[in-house]
């Protein structure tokens, strides 16, 4: 689901309620009985807990915050100047949750009249639970008053009706009969420190299946909370209502007519709003509406029995997300201006969510690929509404407590240097503008040694990787041009024969590749691959073949996949192991495990998979419907990356029954009844609604690519949309974590990123005029401050960045050929 943020703040909006009831001292555990991570933690050594109100009617929060002691939060205040900085570290102090029967609230009493609050910690691992070990000083009246509202409010939540409509039978079932609550320890154990990053701590709830779409109109929960037991005083008061908001939803367009209508279903309707970073109830029952109007174009209608809500195109670009666990569906909104905005829609059950999904895929379907959602097979559907759903990959590793980045040491100046800077140059001096009309646009990375090289217009700029994780700017390839001297612009670059050689392919004849000697710094063959096959694109024989001798490569066409061999005479193509296909399958992208085997991706969004050229694929997955522009392949060949423009396609190509069990897709092909797993990777809605906020554009990825290396396993996605770069972290995304993945903005648009070979830990950017290695402690948690982007550093850099002046610039200099007159 979207828990976002911290969902009791995002779907509740403000946490400024009032509170109802409170315990106003104890120390807050995390206890982790069954955990290797330790068996107990101190989360606040002096802390408040409470109940309060939210937002909405029958919604309510358990709230345990730190106490600061007499002169503390003074002296914290002094620490940092930063308001915003200050706001967020003090969320850190700050533990909410929604009260929910899945949190098995419960209370104990103990020797010496000792009282414990205890709950699930349902992000954790099994058995794992918070405990409130309330001070001596808290009478024991207090506490039941305590345990008594909070029954009354989960029973409000459950039912969405008042508590004094129930029974004492009907409160009874929020006692939960548990083994003993676990002993915490004692007083002096490791207290956890403050900390920003816990501002975004994220905790699950389970929402009730049976919950009514239209909430009732009886009195709020606010106003019948009564029979408040001695020492539990609180005044009564109306529930708040949401303030007015700087970002309300926009007007809607005027609705076409339909000719069909796929679906219709009634729901709760939410709105993201900008400035609280919460999705804000809109209205309590509105009828969402999928039609077809004609010319394979549909439309999604959002409406209530007095107010038109909104109208938009189903397309791509809504980027859906269904939920099933929060029966609820979250998608974007573009206007004609160029704004952004992402909507929640709630349903009341299973079977609603799924009679939607059905008529809402259906339309993105038969709008991406002109086909009738009817004639697709059944196995091919599910794969499809699979895909869109937010489920857990089977075979989800073991959570893990969460490494810390790594410490890398950093010099004064993470920016790439080049031999040419001048150490004494004012910082006024630097030119931070190149002249030259030509931008960075390719990036191959070495393997065999440690290099990478920019494609920037005619030219390559070669940096070095420095034993600090730095790029260091060693050369530059003035001239890329055929061995008849005409220049052009590499289209594709791909390091081969143990990086000593760069293969290059010119745009304007894509029947011809060439090879560059980069000992030489020129081109020194031209191979004329086929006469009547163009190649599209072209990979090594396997994930690590630019690390060795092997003098062959793959290519592919629009419909053709084969072989690659510079030692023929003629055409470099291998006849004998050439597959081409009679339909136009419109190939765009090809990549290799380390045994060889060869998955092919297409513009129409299928993906096949081969053991060895010129056979037919043992497997077939189908198409999502959107093209796929990248595709990279883990060396052992269980995961299939696919890149789309609006989401990456993750799918797990291992066989977990039937004959083939244990077998990868590449070597035999699956059941016809079965399919392998997909996954897609998307930004959230509300975080895609924040980028295009920032930037005025929608999401378009960059070729995604695991990070890899001889001896260690695929742990990371990196990709890039606009100016941000995103780390996926592939542990997370296979255990269902929401939003698993980390960012960092950079002032302009990323042109091609990849890993350092060997290690995660490093990724290699490319702007249009600016290179550089960063460390992935510099990426960050999506958050608005991080989407926002921190430019100080950036804005007036000590160093040019790998940038030399020009010819013109008056601070040119002579480099080894005399030819740097670039940016690098």
């Amino acid at each position: 689901m979207f828990v976002l943020k911290n969902v009791g703040k995002l779907i509740f909006g403000s946490s400024s309620q009032e509170s109802m009831i409170e315990l106003p001292q104890g120390q807050l555990y995390l206890v982790r009985p069954l955990s290797p991570k330790g068996y107990s933690e101190l989360i606040f050594k002096d802390a408040t807990a409470r109940i309060r109100r939210t937002g909405q009617d029958y919604q309510y929060q358990l709230v345990v915050q730190r106490v600061y002691e007499e002169g503390e939060a003074e002296l914290a205040d002094e620490e940092g100047e930063d308001e915003e900085l200050n706001a967020l570290a003090a969320e850190g102090d700050e533990k909410t949750f929604l009260l929910d029967e899945a949190l098995h609230f419960r209370v104990e009493s103990r020797e010496g009249s000792q009282k414990v609050l205890a709950w699930k910690d349902l992000s954790g691992d099994a058995g794992d639970v918070y405990e409130f070990v309330c001070d001596p000083s808290i009478k024991s009246a207090q506490v039941e008053a305590f345990e008594r509202i909070a029954r009354q409010c989960q029973y409000e939540r459950k039912y969405r009706k008042p508590h004094s409509t129930a029974s004492e039978a009907d409160l009874q079932q929020f006692d939960f009969e548990e083994q003993p609550i676990p002993q915490a320890s004692p007083i002096h154990s490791p207290t956890l420190a403050r900390s920003i990053d816990s501002s975004d701590a994220m905790f699950q709830l389970k929402n009730e299946a049976t919950a009514d779409t239209r909430r009732g109109s009886g009195p709020s929960a606010a106003t019948v909370l009564t029979e408040p037991a001695p020492e539990a005083a609180y005044e009564e008061k109306p529930a708040k209502t949401q303030s007015p908001k700087k970002m309300g939803p926009p007007e809607p367009p005027a609705q076409p007519e339909p000719i069909e209508i796929l679906s219709m279903e009634l729901g709760e309707l939410h709105f993201f709003d900008f400035p609280s970073g919460a999705f804000v109830l809109q209205d309590t029952s509105v009828t969402a509406q999928v039609s077809d109007i004609g010319n394979w174009n549909y439309w999604l209608h959002i409406a209530s029995s007095d107010r038109q809500w909104l109208g938009i195109p189903v397309v791509a670009d809504i980027n859906p997300v269904f939920n099933f666990e929060f029966l609820s569906f979250i998608f974007n909104q573009f206007t004609e201006d160029g704004s952004a905005y992402s909507w929640l829609l709630r349903f009341k059950d299973n079977k609603t969510l799924e009679r939607f999904q059905d008529g809402l895929m259906r339309a993105l379907w038969e709008q991406l690929n002109e086909v009738k959602w009817t004639k697709v097979k059944e196995q091919d559907r599910q794969y499809v509404l699979d895909a869109f759903e937010d489920l857990n990959m089977d075979d989800a590793p073991i959570e893990e407590e969460e490494k810390e980045p790594e410490e890398v040491e950093e010099s004064e100046d993470d920016a790439p240097q080049s031999e040419h800077y001048d150490s004494e140059e004012e910082q006024d001096d630097v030119e931070t503008e190149p002249k030259d009309p030509h931008t960075n646009s390719a990036l191959a990375v070495g393997y065999k040694h440690d290099r990478s090289f920019v494609v920037r217009g005619p030219k390559i700029g070669v940096f070095k990787h420095t034993p600090k994780n730095h790029l260091e700017f060693t050369t530059n390839i003035s001239k890329v041009e055929t061995p008849q001297g005409k220049s052009f612009v590499p289209k594709k670059v791909m390091l081969h024969n143990e990086d000593r050689n760069l293969i290059l392919q010119n745009d304007t004849d894509p029947n011809k590749l060439y090879r560059m000697d980069l000992e030489y710094g020129k081109v020194v063959d031209e191979w004329n691959v086929h006469d009547d096959i163009p190649v599209v694109t072209f990979a090594p024989e396997n994930k690590f073949a630019q690390m060795t001798h092997e003098p062959t490569f793959l290519g592919i066409s629009r419909n053709a996949l084969f072989r690659v061999d510079p030692r023929l005479s003629g055409n470099k193509l291998v006849d004998s192991q050439l597959k081409q296909y009679v339909s136009k399958n419109d190939f765009s992208s090809v990549s290799t495990t380390e045994k060889g085997y060869v998955a092919v991706a297409s513009n129409k969004g299928d993906i096949r998979l081969f053991d060895r050229l010129g056979i037919n694929a043992k497997t077939v997955i189908p198409a999502l419907g959107e093209p796929i522009i990248g595709l990279d392949v883990s060396a052992d060949g269980r995961w299939v990356l696919g890149t789309c423009r609006t989401y990456l396609l993750l799918i797990d190509a291992l066989q977990k029954s039937g004959k083939n069990e244990g077998k990868l897709g590449f070597e035999k092909p699956f059941a016809a009844d079965s399919k392998p797993q997909p996954r897609r990777l998307a930004l959230t809605p509300e975080h895609v609604a924040q980028f295009h906020h920032e930037t005025g554009k929608g999401v378009s990825f960059t070729p995604a690519r695991f990070n890899t290396g001889k001896t260690s396993e695929e742990t990371s996605i990196i990709t890039a949309t606009g100016p941000y770069i995103v780390d996926w972290n592939l542990d997370k995304v296979l255990r269902g974590s929401k939003a698993p993945y980390i960012i960092k903005r950079y002032e302009d648009n990323v042109k091609a990123d990849d890993f350092k070979f060997g290690t995660d830990q490093n990724v290699i950017v490319t702007l249009p005029n600016w290179v550089n290695m960063v460390g992935k402690q510099h990426l960050k948690r999506p958050t608005r401050e991080s989407i926002a982007g921190d430019f100080q550093r950036l804005s007036t850099p000590r160093r040019s960045s790998g940038r030399v002046g020009t010819r013109e610039s008056g601070r040119y200099k002579l480099g080894k050929d005399d030819v740097v007159n670039s940016p690098y």
